[in-house]
């Protein structure tokens, strides 16, 4: 086959990417030349941890949002592979709520079975993509972060999977700048020990803003205040916590919040969010767009309506993760190969805007739950990717949501049954407000394993 494809990031959504080409070449498929090029040295994506903020050993922005002690937030029956699971990989069930090494040990583990890490190019940053309309190709400029080289190469395709949750929204609040205390966005959080004893402010009602609240309170931080923009959380808080609207200004060490009430604070976490941010894209081929669950400009929330040969991966705000990354890529291949037609530009448009409307009728979590299994339904129709139970999944989902509202610090301790081998998770040894060692190895201790237990 006589095209070229280039995939930007080796994480979840590039991986996918790479999987799906493979799982087409091992059936027997013409695939096409592939460079994936990734700016970290290995594989993995905001899975990697590094200790690094800012930016990173060649001076490229730090990718990284990762933090020691995160846990998964959502259970892993949610996101498992349809074709690996958790059972296969570790060789017998695990409990649902995973820390990150376990995760990623199960992310490494499918496609290192799957020979795709000779595509890679590591310590590649890609710095631009060009394209020509009188060739139809993509020139892409790369730098070879070790030699410190650029190079160009042609590309009939390009994938964008570099994510969208690394580069920071961070507002500004009158005072900041005169604080005495830590300011910080999420992006730059490493470790829950540094806030042990503090009251800490974060500015922001979503998830990053539960989860490093609830990290802080487990290991020691004095108090916990979030400060909503809109409305919020409402979850049923320890003493400890509060939750207050907007931080209005900041006076030395006291934040002034919208109500009129004021708190003294050590150290303000801005749990603000992320921006869609594609610097080596230029104005015509970008896209623009916010953290929903049906990016604007996108067709099958993965084409390009600019140029249908520029693709996007893993855009969406997501309840689903790597399972739709995979109903992403299979479609995206299929697209690629030929087997699915691209549509005309008005068909692309209209079905974008049909989609983008239907999303807007969206009133609360269970109903974002649905929409999104409504969409990677709609990807999986077409394509050869191995049947899972999409809307057993969202009833997982619906369930955690419950389970979170019931309580807050304890729903990790919450058992699920695999959509894929019908196997119950067994409880965690060691419940997650006193399971202070994140390792891999500590997790993995069979030892005094608890039974599973059905969570209702």
């Amino acid at each position: 086959m006589s095209f070229r494809v280039a995939i930007l990031g080796a994480g979840p959504s590039g991986l996918a990417q790479l999987r799906a080409f493979e799982s087409a070449r091992r059936d027997g498929a013409e695939v096409p030349e592939i460079v994936c090029y990734e700016k970290q040295s290995d594989w993995g994506g905001l899975w990697n941890y590094t200790w690094r903020t800012g930016l990173d050993a060649y001076g490229e922005p730090v990718h990284g949002s990762m933090y020691r002690y995160l846990w998964s937030n959502g259970p892993k029956e949610c996101l498992e592979f349809a074709d690996y699971s958790f059972e296969e990989h570790f060789g017998r069930p695990i409990p649902s709520y995973p820390p990150r090494a376990v995760l990623r040990d199960y992310i490494m583990g499918r496609v290192a079975k799957s020979n795709v890490r000779q595509y890679i190019r590591f310590s590649t940053a890609v710095h631009w993509v060009a394209h020509d309309e009188t060739t139809g190709k993509f020139a892409v400029t790369v730098r070879d972060l070790k030699k410190d080289e650029l190079s160009t190469e042609e590309f009939d395709h390009v994938i964008v999977a570099t994510g969208h949750f690394s580069t920071p929204n961070a507002p500004y609040f009158e005072g900041l700048e005169k604080f005495p205390g830590r300011v910080l966005h999420a992006h730059d959080f490493r470790d829950a020990m540094e806030f042990q004893g503090k009251d800490l402010l974060l500015i922001g009602s979503s998830y990053s803003a539960e989860d490093i609240g609830t990290q802080c309170h487990k290991y020691g931080a004095k108090s916990v205040t979030f400060s909503y923009r809109s409305k919020p959380m409402g979850f049923d808080w320890p003493e400890s916590f509060a939750e207050v609207p907007l931080l209005t200004e900041v006076i030395g060490k006291t934040a002034r919040f919208k109500d009129g009430t004021s708190k003294e604070v050590d150290a303000i976490i801005l749990c603000t969010g992320y921006q869609h941010h594609f610097p080596f894209l230029p104005n015509e081929l970008t896209l623009n767009t916010h953290n929903r669950l049906y990016p604007e400009g996108l067709y099958k929330g993965i084409v390009s309506l600019a140029n249908p040969k520029l693709m996007f991966l893993g855009m969406q705000d997501q309840y689903y993760t790597f399972n739709m990354f995979d109903a992403q890529a299979w479609y995206a291949r299929d697209l690629m190969l030929g087997r699915i037609k691209v549509p005309a530009g008005p068909d692309m448009a209209a079905d974008c805007t049909e989609w983008v409307a239907r999303e807007e009728q969206v009133a609360n979590p269970f109903e974002a739950i649905d929409f999104q299994a409504a969409y990677i339904l709609d990807l999986l129709e077409p394509t050869d990717y191995p049947a899972f139970d999409v809307t057993a999944v969202a009833e997982i989902f619906k369930q955690w949501e419950h389970h979170k509202e019931a309580d807050i610090l304890g729903y990790r301790n919450k058992s699920y049954r695999s959509t894929l081998t019908g196997t119950l998770a067994p409880g965690h040894h060691t419940p997650w407000m006193d399971a202070m060692d994140d390792s891999l190895e500590a997790f993995l201790y069979e030892e005094q394993s608890q039974p599973a237990k059905e969570s209702a």
